[in-house]
């Protein structure tokens, strides 16, 4: 069986005297794979309830960015919110279409480098029912549309250099620029890879006008985040040194063994494949930077010591690559191929259990799940945490409930009290985390201030007359940020708000 394209030579530069001859896009494998996980992430999207990145975002205006993040995903949220329905099954539409479109992006590059139809279909199935694809296309996270944005990148680039058409530069660069809207992080990929074309070659492709273009292209389009970025005294690196500071130590242990996790350890075999062939294929000599990038990324990870998932987006280029002499090793050998369809069965059975809201929620609790994927711990009991805090505000005597003040914690709390509170009569939240401390502070109204969440110890020593009214429990014993903390009842401050507010703010 031919798994591989002949191709054609390229010149290392990227100015081919002619393309390669590719093989035709597998479509009937490739097409039923992205079907099938669009069904299962629409019929495992209104499971379990929101994430609390998805109740921070439905509550952020529109605007060119925000202290956190770029613009791009918060208005996907209330975009979809406003215009289909307020439920999360909503607002995961857009989650659903990322996850489906990056399996078609992360074929296109199995099929770049010659993957015939059986690495193809390899790709595409092993990959649909992977971890990463999985859990952030269950929710809508930064990290969701970079399952698109990272390997489509990579895939223009390659198709840049090895067809010898440096107009793909150009359309890397648009890419980069719409990437810019969701994370500035992308600039971590570009670094690492402009890293591994130093290491690696082609360098000619730095004496490109076609390259500087994308870079100029890339800047212009995502300039209105970099002019927010000025404007605002570059709050991203004030946000990414919080980042460190909370994350770091545990990042910089948990990041290894995730490399294994990321798409699940059956296929950790199938990216290792792809850098050993990237850096010993002769064809593919001229992509090898690819490879070579992995390692960049990874020390910019763990120097950095943000989130765990950063070097996700380059392993799935890898694995787009070990498809192809993967597919070429069981063509070769028959026996083997039951054996790595049981392989990838499991995989995907084990990463649906991870990934996905499968398990019943009274069962998550005494699951290994909430330990290894933090995002189903925290899409679980927002509404009975909303109806904890309005049972406390009921409590409260008349004059202390007239213009009571909500003050939560953190955003996921101030996003569950605005979705849920409303509809049980509870006053307005504020938060002094991240974004929402610039939004809008207390009003003197003069009466009680509910504190919820990880701050009460902090209010206690900003706030007389201090009590404990409640303690948030979501009764099914799953262990989140919430689970366990204090609703404390205080007086309203003499002094007002104006000086006080700064207090309750934090970047975490």
């Amino acid at each position: 069986m031919n798994t591989q394209a002949r191709t054609r030579p390229v010149r290392s530069g990227g100015a081919a005297e002619r393309g390669p001859e590719l093989p035709p896009l597998a479509r009937f494998p490739v097409f039923t794979a992205m079907a099938a996980l669009g069904v299962l992430l629409t019929a495992a999207s209104t499971a379990y309830g929101y994430h609390r990145d998805e109740l921070y975002f439905r509550m952020l205006p529109p605007a060119w960015g925000y202290v956190d993040q770029p613009p791009l995903t918060p208005l996907l949220v209330r975009l979809f919110s406003s215009l289909v329905a307020d439920e999360v099954w909503a607002i995961r539409i857009p989650a659903t279409l990322a996850a489906v479109a990056s399996v078609l992006v992360v074929v296109l590059i199995t099929r770049e480098l010659g993957g015939g139809r059986a690495a193809q279909g390899l790709c595409a199935w092993a990959y649909a029912f992977a971890t990463a694809p999985l859990l952030f296309g269950h929710v809508l996270l930064t990290a969701t549309l970079d399952l698109v944005f990272w390997p489509a990148v990579v895939l223009l680039m390659m198709r840049a250099v090895l067809r010898g058409q440096p107009a793909w530069w150009l359309a890397a660069g648009v890419v980069v620029g719409l990437a810019m809207y969701n994370k500035l992080l992308i600039a971590g990929l570009l670094v690492s890879l402009a890293a591994g074309l130093l290491l690696a070659g082609p360098r000619k492709v730095f004496r490109s006008g076609w390259v500087w273009g994308a870079a100029v292209l890339a800047l212009a389009i995502g300039s209105p985040n970099l002019f927010y970025q000025a404007a605002h005294g570059w709050p991203q690196l004030e946000m990414g040194a919080a980042l460190a500071e909370n994350n770091a130590a545990e990042t910089r242990v948990l990041m290894w063994p995730f490399l294994f996790l990321t798409l699940g350890p059956p296929l950790a075999a199938v990216w290792a494949a792809g850098a050993v062939a990237l850096l010993r294929r002769p064809q593919w000599r001229p992509v090898r930077f690819t490879a070579a990038a992995l390692p960049v990324l990874l020390a910019l990870t763990f120097l950095a010591g943000g989130q765990i998932y950063y070097p996700s987006g380059l392993l799935t280029v890898l694995f787009a690559a070990g498809c192809v002499p993967t597919a070429a090793f069981l063509a070769a050998r028959v026996r083997w191929r039951a054996l790595a369809a049981g392989a990838l069965a499991l995989n995907a059975a084990v990463a649906a259990v991870i990934s996905l809201p499968v398990l019943p929620v009274p069962a998550l609790a005494a699951s290994p799940v909430p330990d290894i994927n933090q995002v189903a711990a925290d899409s679980v009991g927002w509404p009975v945490y909303v109806e904890q805090v309005a049972a406390v505000y009921r409590s409260l005597p008349g004059k202390d409930a007239e213009g009571a003040v909500l003050i939560a914690s953190n955003y996921g709390e101030a996003g569950a009290l605005a979705r849920y509170g409303p509809a049980l009569g509870l006053p307005p939240a504020y938060s002094g985390h991240n974004e929402l401390q610039f939004h809008e502070r207390p009003a003197d109204t003069g009466g009680a201030v509910i504190v919820v969440g990880g701050q009460a110890s902090r209010a206690r020593t900003l706030l007389e007359d201090c009590r404990r009214a409640g303690v948030l429990d979501n009764h099914v014993g799953v262990d989140n940020e919430e689970q366990g903390q204090e609703i404390i009842v205080c007086s309203s401050p003499a002094s007002g708000w104006r000086g006080l507010w700064p207090a309750f703010a934090h970047y975490d």
